[in-house]
């Protein structure tokens, strides 16, 4: 694959075989967010399970402290009095069965995060088919079936991130933007790095953290020191 200039120029202040403490991780990873916009950074943690086993998924969420730096536009199924709060709390879409029409066939998707209502998700399951493949379907374990929709939309607004494996038992998630400082990248980063030990397996054997990876949205991989990490 052909790289382009600035990336090839960005590559060289990084050594490959070289795991790097947080910060310095940090440090290069913003060096190397050369792009032309504000560029996203993330994480990529690969874990020592097998997340086809139900006993070995690794799934939750968190509110990183200084938020994403991305706007987050929140959908929430309610009824009731649930309705006026979703508004109130600062939803951008608040709705019923009227939605599904609009997702399933005209393929509406202006939308980030789905909150439901527990007596909610009878409506929400008959879009499991749109929503799953990407990812926003509604969990419980990520806290978006909830009553609590007041709470729910505040955490996503404020920073809160869904952390899950894939397929190849990595998980990738965002921790902020290239224009945030190095305090702020590595609060964001040691929140999420904190959040899945704790999530760890009691069924998961051997090494838990595999590797562990940094990069902008167009730089180069940044390896940090799983050691450190607890």
């Amino acid at each position: 694959m052909k790289r382009g200039k600035k990336y090839t120029e960005a590559a060289k202040l990084i050594d490959r075989e070289t795991q790097y403490d947080v910060a310095e991780a940090i440090e290069l990873v913003k060096k190397t967010a050369v792009a032309k916009f504000d560029e996203t950074i993330e994480a990529h943690v690969r874990l020592g399970v097998d997340g086809r086993h139900a006993d070995q998924q690794v799934r939750g969420a968190v509110v990183l402290p200084h938020g994403t730096g991305k706007t987050v536009r929140v959908l929430v199924f309610a009824k009731g009095d649930k309705v006026a709060e979703a508004e109130a709390a600062g939803a951008d879409f608040v709705g019923g069965e009227e939605l599904i029409p609009k997702i399933q066939n005209e393929g509406w998707f202006e939308f980030d995060v789905v909150v439901a209502t527990p007596d909610m998700m009878g409506v929400v399951g008959r879009l499991g088919r749109v929503l799953g493949p990407k990812g926003l379907m509604p969990n419980p374990k990520a806290g978006t079936v909830t009553m609590d929709v007041t709470k729910a939309v505040n955490d996503i607004k404020a920073g809160k991130i869904e952390y899950r494996l894939d397929k190849a038992n990595i998980i990738h998630c965002p921790v902020g933007k290239a224009s945030f400082t190095d305090e702020q990248l590595t609060d964001n980063f040691n929140t999420l790095m904190d959040a899945i030990i704790k999530a760890k397996p009691s069924s998961a054997k051997g090494t838990y953290m595999k590797s562990v990876t940094i990069a902008s949205t167009m730089g180069p991989g940044v390896k940090v020191n799983t050691l450190k990490l607890g």
